[in-house]
């Protein structure tokens, strides 16, 4: 997903080229400061990296339309040749993966304390949900869909500490998380069923419908990448674009207080929209896996073999 964060295209960045390039230090404000610092030691190899390899390529595609890269992702400088998305959605992981080996590091079976516990809460809750909607076999699924489910919380949490923000609040980077989840269930669909047979699960059952059906379901697969990063990235960047209206509204009184009375309701938000994500990928793989045939699970049992996802105890 990472060569989708490279260089897309942002709002504010297509507002300088429209009006003029802001100057330096007023744009430097809605940048984070581990942007800035990245951007300072990394930014003038990834500038040269851009105007040798990508520059041109968008330069061409781009002409054919009567546009410039310039006029799309704004001017490109070493100040933002890595973006603030790119840079906390990389953040997001290592936290990511730094959380989970630190709680599984301490768990306990005897005396499990409120990480583990609220770890275990998490997983049964991934875990019931696979059972439920995709059936016994969905566990094997279990892996990815949980790293889905505590990236997103993660990267949707960020905005509540400072030098931080919320990944999830630019298209980049949920459009990137869309695509991931459309690529898993379609390689799981051809997996199980072969090129052939998934896309004839798209045609229906009913030969005569087929061909109206098969372009129905074509286009609604492959929207689907955009309709999962539209819905994170618009209540993601809503509930920040609320939050700091209201904390500009009057100087000194608002900026903290109203703010701080907010965060529940933006911290049901961070949970809700990994909700939704996570149940929407599982009801795509549920559509293309299914159970497997009655001789071949027979067959597994005699081998000892079962779908197994994992457990913290």
């Amino acid at each position: 997903m990472f060569f989708l964060l490279q260089h897309a295209p942002e709002a504010a960045h297509t507002a300088e080229a429209a009006h003029g390039a802001e100057p330096a230090a007023e744009h430097a404000e809605h940048v984070p400061v581990l942007a800035q610092m990245v951007n300072h030691y990394f930014g003038e190899w990834a500038y040269n990296f851009e105007m040798k390899y990508t520059y041109p390529k968008w330069k061409w595609l781009l002409a054919k339309f009567g546009s410039t890269p310039e006029a799309v992702f704004g001017a490109y400088t070493p100040e933002n040749a890595i973006p603030w998305y790119t840079v906390m959605f990389i953040l997001a992981c290592i936290i990511t993966v730094a959380l989970i080996w630190i709680m599984k590091g301490k768990l306990s079976e005897d005396e499990p304390g409120g990480a583990q516990q609220t770890l275990e809460v998490g997983v049964l809750a991934v875990r019931s949900m696979l059972e439920d909607i995709i059936g016994p076999h969905g566990l094997q699924y279990f892996p990815v869909v949980m790293t889905f489910a505590v990236l997103i919380l993660v990267s949707n949490l960020m905005g509540f500490f400072p030098l931080f923000m919320t990944p999830t609040a630019a298209t980049s980077v949920t459009f990137a998380l869309g695509l991931s989840s459309f690529v898993y269930y379609n390689y799981i669909g051809i997996k199980e069923n072969g090129i052939f047979g998934h896309l004839k699960h798209l045609a229906g059952p009913i030969p005569l419908m087929a061909p109206l059906i098969f372009s129905i379901e074509l286009i609604s697969n492959l929207i689907r990448p955009f309709t999962l990063g539209i819905r994170l990235f618009a209540n993601m960047f809503a509930d920040e674009k609320v939050l700091d209206t209201i904390a500009h509204l009057v100087p000194g009184i608002t900026y903290w207080g109203v703010p701080v009375l907010l965060m529940p309701l933006s911290l049901f938000v961070a949970f809700i929209q990994t909700f939704v994500f996570v149940l929407l990928s599982q009801l795509y793989i549920s559509e293309v896996s299914h159970p497997p045939h009655d001789e071949h699970h027979e067959h597994g049992h005699e081998d000892g073999m079962e779908f197994v996802a994992p457990v913290l105890t």
